[in-house]
């Protein structure tokens, strides 16, 4: 029987240590420099719900997602201050922060993962073991080459200080097969994460269906660089135990309590800034084709009470400052109502994160079948990306069945089938992928759809960035290994235009427009 999902999150009121008080005991001088406030063991538990929440916040909060990829991905646009639109900073030094993963989520699951290993636990090894994943992917699919097989060893015997930067080819391979472990350790697991787990309650049968959707996501990744691979791991995902995500009930998200403490970040980043606009690529899709989410992804203008308009990226300071009134701010539901400029109502502090959607996978099937993967074919493609674009309008709380019928009836949106089914599918997921600028960054990069993601007029590079570029404080450590890494992507090296292992043969994708792809006009 399914485990109710946990929709609170637990906070441990952490680990208390007993000192010994005696004034005749020989330990009590050791004893007294020790830190109750800071133990040396903490329980998987309590390490789980940090973990979980840091996952969620780190690569679908304010830092990565809402300052940097959602901008690459022109989810986003910057009337204020619009560096990061430009790129101008995005350079090495001000993306660093994202290595900070290693040492904080990661090294928290690499903890839980030898804990549950020891206890012979599934039940909580498996579920840190494909967060784990979650974690690394976004960084691979942001850098490339990253520390991946020799990190967090730090702490043991015969460890290296100065980790290899693995191939991402091998690490990919790796994250399959760490992937396809976890589901099939968690068919004999128990819910022993329970309440601390925020996203599942510790539900195996859950967990299983996020590793095989995870699992999927990565290989549709992959199918321009290696079509082989990606169809036998997409079949692998689709028949796995448990399955895959197939209705939104079983979404991978994190529920943020809005507790004033723990809030959405999004919300937190816009009750005192107001920086952002929606970009005018996301928006002119969703208005061509009459989407009834745009009222829910952005705000009407002010003064209107139904038209909403993007921004271009890209712009200089004083071309940007003049869309602050003729934009649409991001919709009220990732607000937290009042704000240090006007109240804009909702409740977006205790809005999810979602990490991984019906939508996402059905979408993935969708590709897979037109493009005969997996075990699929052509003539399942249209229902899944039918089902997909439903998921969709639920998970943003459009359920009138009429309305979703009349926007796939429309001849834009009707699944056509072969190449023009498979940039329609593209584009929806671009448009379904909202909040997720990581991912939705991946995936252009993938398809390079929808075509009208170039850079803005004002931007430091010619080209839409392909990645972002190592840390100076690796060069200063690991030098030898960054350098190795910076070697194998190619001609452009550690750069903007640098190409990782799956994004190295762009012309393979079918929705591929040619060598305009991403270029500033």
């Amino acid at each position: 029987m399914m485990i109710q999902r946990a929709r609170l999150l637990t906070v441990s009121a952490g680990v208390a240590l007993a000192v010994g008080a005696s004034a005749c005991n020989n330990d009590s001088l050791t004893n007294i420099n020790k830190n109750p406030n800071s133990p040396e063991d903490v329980p998987a538990t309590t390490l789980f719900t940090t973990a979980a929440r840091n996952s969620a916040s780190y690569w679908l909060g304010s830092g990565y997602n809402n300052r940097e990829a959602s901008f690459v991905a022109q989810h986003l646009a910057e009337q204020q201050y619009p560096d990061e639109d430009r790129y101008a900073r995005l350079g090495a030094s001000d993306v660093a922060f994202n290595f900070g993963a290693y040492q904080s989520q990661l090294e928290d699951l690499q903890q839980i993962i030898r804990k549950g290993v020891a206890a012979k636990d599934p039940g909580t090894s498996a579920p840190a073991s494909i967060l784990q994943v979650y974690n690394f992917s976004y960084l691979t699919n942001t850098f490339g080459d990253i520390p991946y097989f020799q990190s967090l060893e730090g702490d043991s015997v015969g460890s290296t200080t100065t980790p290899k930067y693995d191939s991402q080819q091998a690490i990919y391979t790796d994250m399959f097969a760490k992937l396809d472990a976890a589901t099939k350790a968690l068919s004999s697991a128990k819910a022993s994460l329970g309440s601390a787990d925020p996203i599942y309650g510790g539900d195996p049968g859950e967990w299983q269906k996020f590793a095989n959707s995870l699992r999927a996501r990565l290989a549709i990744t992959i199918v321009n660089v290696d079509k082989a691979t990606a169809s036998a791991q997409l079949q692998a995902a689709f028949a796995a135990p448990g399955g895959v995500i197939t209705s939104n009930a079983d979404n991978t998200l994190f529920p943020w309590p809005g507790d004033g403490v723990y809030n959405n970040p999004w919300s937190d980043f816009f009750k005192g800034r107001d920086d952002d606009r929606m970009s005018q690529t996301l928006v002119n899709i969703m208005n061509a084709n009459n989407d009834p989410r745009v009222g829910i992804y952005a705000q009407p203008l002010p003064g209107t009470t139904n038209v909403y308009a993007g921004m271009p990226n890209g712009l200089a300071a004083a071309s940007a400052s003049k869309y602050a009134n003729t934009a649409s701010r991001v919709g009220a539901i990732m607000f937290p109502g009042a704000t240090a400029y006007g109240n804009f109502g909702g409740s977006g502090a205790s809005f999810p994160s979602f990490m991984m959607t019906a939508a996402e996978v059905n979408f993935i099937k969708a590709e897979a079948a037109e493009r005969g993967l997996g075990g699929l074919t052509p003539g399942q493609a249209a229902g899944f990306y039918n089902a997909a674009i439903t998921a969709s309008m639920n998970q943003w709380g459009i359920t009138n069945g009429g309305t979703i019928a009349a926007y796939l009836a429309q001849p834009s949106v009707a699944y056509k089938g072969g190449t023009a089914g498979l940039d329609q599918i593209a584009v929806q997921k671009y448009v379904a992928l909202f909040t997720d600028g990581g991912e939705a960054w991946t995936e252009w990069r993938r398809t390079c759809q929808p075509t009208t993601v170039i850079p803005g007029p004002a931007a430091i590079n010619s080209q839409v960035p392909r990645r972002f570029m190592y840390a100076p404080n690796e060069y200063a450590v690991n030098g030898a290994a960054v350098a190795a890494a910076a070697a194998a992507l190619g001609p452009n090296g550690d750069s903007f235009n640098g190409r990782m292992w799956w994004d190295s043969a762009p012309t393979n994708a079918p929705t591929y427009p040619g060598a305009s792809c991403g270029q500033k006009p």
